[in-house]
């Protein structure tokens, strides 16, 4: 299933300055859900993944499952207080304005080489976040370690602030 430019997705209303994220979700369980960095539309076409698009993150649908209802959530939080359209992920394409995307990739970098066990500590922490931290995170991540698979750096960072931070859900850590 592919999105036309009529579907907004998180947020995204086409065409926007300086891009836009695309989570592309594939069918069944043992689908790979990825996330693509894109820059711009060309003239009414469908939202595809094409050779300029970069590749940010990639997880299995298994990992992506335990995530998305909480940031599905979080965005939808977040659009209805910008008086926006709610979004939900779906098998296809699914555009996600720029920011939402930023703060997507900081949740998927810092676990993308963690057990599943620790993701209920990586979404407490990343909920914990401001919305411009996450942002910042995501700038600071990417710049030096924003390639696809790539375990140094910031991303390591990442991982650690996420996952092996844990708080009791007042900000504390106990």
């Amino acid at each position: 299933m592919r999105r036309d430019m009529a579907d907004p997705g998180f947020g995204y209303a086409p065409p926007e300055p300086g891009g836009y994220f695309d989570v592309v979700i594939r069918a069944g369980p043992q689908g790979a859900v990825r996330v693509y960095e894109c820059f711009a539309l060309g003239e009414a076409r469908s939202l595809e993944t094409r050779p300029e698009d970069i590749l940010k993150a990639e997880l299995t649908k298994e990992r992506w499952d335990e995530l998305a209802p909480a940031v599905t959530a979080e965005f939808n939080r977040r659009l209805r207080t910008e008086k926006k359209p709610a979004g939900r992920f779906t098998t296809g394409h699914n555009p996600v304005e720029r920011p939402l995307g930023k703060e997507l990739l900081v949740l998927l970098w810092g676990t993308e080489y963690e057990e599943l066990e620790a993701f209920p500590t990586a979404l407490r922490n990343w909920l914990g976040l401001l919305p411009e931290e996450r942002q910042w995170l995501y700038t600071v991540t990417n710049e030096s370690s924003g390639r696809i698979h790539d375990r140094n750096g910031w991303r390591a960072a990442l991982r650690y602030i996420l996952c092996e931070n844990p708080v009791d859900g007042t900000g504390r850590i106990p």
